[in-house]
């Protein structure tokens, strides 16, 4: 059908994140264009707290074989998933943001005196670090995981795409063209990367992929 709807994901979805497209008669094209491979590490010494902004940085600490021996410190986050991971695996989450400029913000106000230990990717934003250090509180930072772009050419005329990360965006503009499509993307952060390539961009009300579905559903109704 020509009036047909399609939207790309830059993140194969779940069966039950597509649904409600589908169930809307969008037709969907998900591919991952991002993916991440976990580094082999050393804890060291850790400071007073733990600062995870992925659930990525997460997992790699989960596949430490002494990653038992931390859930003793307690954690600061960034994202509802984030935390919720932590806490099923035995973490206690002090605080959790939905953005790392909230959680710095929160660190540097209340937490002045104590020293962190941030648990990172290689393509991470500098607004966490730099608050810190220019707030002068101690901050050590372990690089767990590599966020590796895996770009694909999208042949298939679409209307509209789903960004998740600044990274799928670098990743899926490898590619493909922007053009006049609708972007949807899961924060701030991402939006701001296609600022130079669209004005087409619609924010998600919270940074969760259920979320960015949601607003694509009601800007097409």
């Amino acid at each position: 059908m020509e009036n047909e709807i399609r939207i790309v994901s830059t993140k194969v979805l779940s069966e039950d994140q597509k649904l409600p497209l589908l169930s809307a008669n969008f037709s969907v094209i998900d591919k991952d264009f991002i993916s991440i491979k976990y580094h082999n590490f050393n804890f060291g010494e850790l400071n007073d707290y733990l600062i995870f902004t992925s659930q990525n940085a997460v997992e790699s600490v989960l596949l430490h074989k002494d990653s038992d021996r931390i859930k003793t410190k307690k954690a600061f986050c960034v994202g509802e998933k984030t935390k919720k991971l932590l806490e099923q695996n035995g973490f206690e989450v002090v605080l959790f943001s939905d953005y790392a400029a909230e959680l710095a913000s929160v660190i540097c106000n209340q937490y002045d005196k104590n020293s962190f230990t941030f648990f990172s990717g290689n393509i991470r934003r500098n607004i966490l670090p730099d608050a810190l250090q220019l707030a002068q509180i101690k901050m050590d930072e372990i690089e767990v995981y590599q966020t590796v772009l895996t770009s694909h050419k999208i042949d298939t005329r679409h209307n509209a795409i789903l960004f998740f990360s600044p990274s799928a965006v670098e990743s899926y503009l490898k590619e493909n063209e922007i053009d006049n499509k609708i972007c949807f993307c899961i924060g701030y952060t991402t939006a701001e990367t296609l600022k130079e390539k669209t004005e087409n961009s619609i924010i998600a009300s919270q940074p969760k992929i259920e979320n960015v579905i949601a607003e694509v559903i009601k800007y097409y109704n």
